[in-house]
């Protein structure tokens, strides 16, 4: 990783083996580790080279969106997002406590990267991209999972601030494939894929990676369910990135997971509202009039998030939300053109 970088993680557990294995990494590589506690977990995290925040921690900080979001629910990573831009890191990665990383995982990475490139090519299944074993990733439309991957647009160098690295062998994928699907799953090797304005597929929040003018395209929505919540985050992110001609780019593995134990039906519960409706959000999405430029990306968003809350799939109260953490970001130090 290029410059000051951080990692940032959600847990509720105490430390487990891929935050020790992170940890011991990022700490040679002189890299900022943050861990983001919730009501249910540990009051302390003893790893060293970690920065652990518990939530009553949170509680007294300087930032306002700890206290405005209610706790018991995966965006309270985004206060991980609001301290890694306090200590001024120029790029922030993210991972869950269940992942382990490659060597590939501390490299460095390029926002200007070259990759296959898809350019108005509708829904992508990037997964199938990197494996001919039939499996999507979290957040596809399930009627199309079977659709062949549309012909790409051929390759180019793009400015992508926001990369999502795939997951061996247990990856993102939803309670629906875990049930009849084939695991594990080994990703091929291979150029990277880029989607461009007008090409959609759901990113997750376990290998990802962006740069400052994407900074605020990190935000996780509180108002919904657990299992949406990064997925409603990257088609929001897929809109405005391409309203302002950035790229998303996924590269292949450079971690594997030892998934913490999940109960799929659950999972399967908390994934319905994608399965019924992200087709659907990105058709709206796409006739959305969104003002570009970075000192324009919040109120892209809200864009967004005021379709979603039309459409009763976020509660209205996400909008202060969001309102906090674009307060928080800025008073943390971010701004347009922070490149």
């Amino acid at each position: 990783m290029d410059g000051p970088a951080a990692l940032v993680v959600t847990t509720i557990n105490p430390p487990t083996a891929a935050m020790q294995a992170i940890a011991a990494e990022a700490n040679e590589r002189g890299i900022e580790v943050f861990a983001i506690g919730d009501r249910k977990g540990p009051d302390a995290f003893a790893l060293p080279g970690v920065t652990f925040r518990s939530y009553d921690q949170q509680l007294t900080s300087d930032f306002e969106y700890p206290t405005a979001c209610p706790p018991g629910h995966y965006a309270r990573k985004n206060v991980g997002y609001l301290e890694a831009v306090a200590v001024g890191a120029r790029v922030i990665v993210e991972t869950d406590d269940d992942n382990f990383p490659r060597p590939a995982f501390f490299g460095r990475r390029a926002r200007q990267s070259e990759g296959e490139v898809f350019r108005g090519a509708g829904w992508v299944n990037v997964y199938g991209l990197f494996s001919d074993t039939g499996v999507w990733p979290r957040g596809f439309p399930l009627q199309l999972v079977r659709s062949p991957v549309p012909a790409s647009s051929g390759t180019a160098a793009v400015a992508c601030p926001v990369q999502n690295g795939l997951a061996d062998d247990d990856p993102d994928v939803d309670a629906m494939y875990r049930m009849v699907g084939d695991l594990p799953v080994t990703f091929a090797e291979r150029l990277p894929v880029i989607l461009l304005a007008g090409s959609w597929c759901p990113f997750n929040s376990q290998n990802t990676t962006f740069f400052p003018e994407a900074y605020p395209l990190a935000y996780l929505p509180r108002h919904c369910t657990f299992r949406m919540t990064d997925i409603w985050r990257s088609l929001v992110a897929q809109r405005v990135l391409g309203e302002n001609g950035w790229g998303l780019l996924f590269h292949g593995a450079s971690v594997w997971q030892e998934r913490n134990e999940h109960d799929l039906l659950v999972d399967f519960a908390d994934e319905i509202p994608g399965y019924l409706h992200n087709a659907a959000i990105v058709d709206r999405f796409s006739a959305l009039d969104l003002p570009r430029g970075e000192a324009n990306i919040f109120e892209a968003m809200r864009v967004c998030y005021e379709d979603l809350v039309r459409n009763q799939l976020v509660g209205r109260e996400e909008l202060k939300l969001l309102e906090a953490f674009e307060r928080d970001l800025i008073g943390a130090g971010w701004k347009p053109g922070i490149l």
